[in-house]
Order: C-alpha cells, then sequence, then structure tokens
C-alpha cells in the first residue's frame, strides 16, 4: 500500500506507524459521495477515453483493469477504455503503475445508448439491484420501528457494507445513459431512506462507545 501510494510511513510515540496519503483521504472521499451520491455531475454528451500502451506484465495488467474498472471506466477493445466522466485519479493510477497512455474526450459518433450497452453489462447490474433491494428490506425489517442503538448501529453498517460492494460494479452512468425503470434508482432511494432512519441511533451507539 506504501508503493501503491495509499500508505505513508509515520514515526509515532509508540513505534512504527503508517498514515493515509493526501490520494487515499481523497479516494475515501470521493468513495463517499459516490456511495451517498452527493456529487452526481451532468453529463455533457462528451466521454472520456483512455488509449493504453502496450502492458507486457500480467499483474500489472490486472491492477489498471481492476483500477480503471473501479473509477467508471469500460474495455472497449485490449487497450482502450471508456467512461461518462473523466477521473482525476487515472493519471497517478496509470502513474504508479508506470503505464503510458493517451487520454482524451470526444462527442462519439456513435448512439450513446447503444454504445453504454455494448460496453456495459446494465442487465447484470440491475439485476443485482434488485436482489440487494431485496435482501435489503429483510435486513432493515429486522431493526423494526423502535430498535435499540445498538441494532440500529449494526443493521445500518450492514446495510452500508453491502451498498458500498456497487462501488465496484456501478461506473456511476448519468440518468441519461441509463434505460427506463432503472432498478438502481429505487434501491438508491431505500437505502437512504434506511440508512438516514437508523442514523440517530446508530449515531448514539457510537458516541457511547467512544466515552467508555
Amino acid at each position: 500500500m506504501v508503493r501503491q501510494g495509499w500508505l505513508q510511513p509515520e514515526r509515532l510515540p509508540s513505534g512504527p506507524g503508517y498514515r493515509l496519503t493526501p490520494r487515499a483521504m481523497r479516494r475515501l472521499d470521493e468513495a463517499a459521495a459516490r456511495i451517498y451520491r452527493t456529487n452526481t455531475p451532468k453529463w455533457d454528451g462528451a466521454w472520456h477515453l483512455v488509449v493504453l500502451a502496450g502492458i507486457p506484465d500480467r499483474s500489472t495488467r490486472d491492477r489498471v483493469r481492476a483500477g480503471l474498472t473501479f473509477l467508471g471506466y469500460a474495455p472497449l477493445g485490449d487497450r482502450a477504455w471508456i467512461a461518462a466522466h473523466a477521473s482525476s485519479e487515472v493519471a497517478t493510477l496509470l502513474e504508479n503503475e508506470s503505464v503510458s497512455a493517451h487520454t482524451f474526450s470526444s462527442r462519439l459518433e456513435s448512439d450513446a445508448a447503444t454504445l453504454t450497452a455494448e460496453a456495459w453489462d446494465l442487465e447484470a447490474l440491475g439485476r443485482a439491484y434488485q436482489e440487494w433491494h431485496r435482501d435489503a428490506e429483510e435486513i432493515a425489517a429486522s431493526a423494526g420501528h423502535d430498535a435499540g442503538d445498538e441494532l440500529a448501529f449494526v443493521v445500518r453498517s450492514r446495510l452500508v457494507h453491502e451498498w458500498r460492494k456497487f462501488l465496484f460494479r456501478d461506473p456511476g452512468l448519468p440518468r441519461a445513459l441509463l434505460p427506463a425503470g432503472w432498478p438502481g434508482e429505487q434501491a438508491a432511494k431505500f437505502f437512504d431512506a434506511e440508512t438516514q432512519r437508523l442514523l440517530p441511533g446508530a449515531s448514539r451507539f457510537v458516541d457511547a462507545c467512544l466515552r467508555v
């Protein structure tokens, strides 16, 4: 994690330790914004493309692929990747892996809906949201409407933990590129409502633990 730029060695009174780098703090802030959808930019119709140079090392290819996927990009071939929004982390990702690439934005001639369907498996993602919603209703029901603070913390933590997994699956496409009746919208509404409902009790439980 130090080599990849997430942690930085730190000398503590008790001995060696680590602290988050600015990159790690930015990643956590951006992940929180995606989880709670507090900063969703509108799509201006331009795609962001990343054309990679050849990467002979397989482990490096795997890390770059995983990194680009997390940032919302999808492959259009062996080396070309596309996203609806440019990510500020792409340059850092490629630099840390010593990979060169050509990046640019373009309004492609291809139909946006067709291109989206080819690049991302929205059908599978939609099913995943439906499955999450179904399971989340059962999890939330276990807390009821008069749950104690500890149970509110546990249930809310489970909801957030399962929901955050979509960070690795959902590219965060703008509404204009999603099919009508997108299951992710209803799932998101349920997530927002239940996590807000459980927040007061969960916060009280954490505060009580910190006072011990």
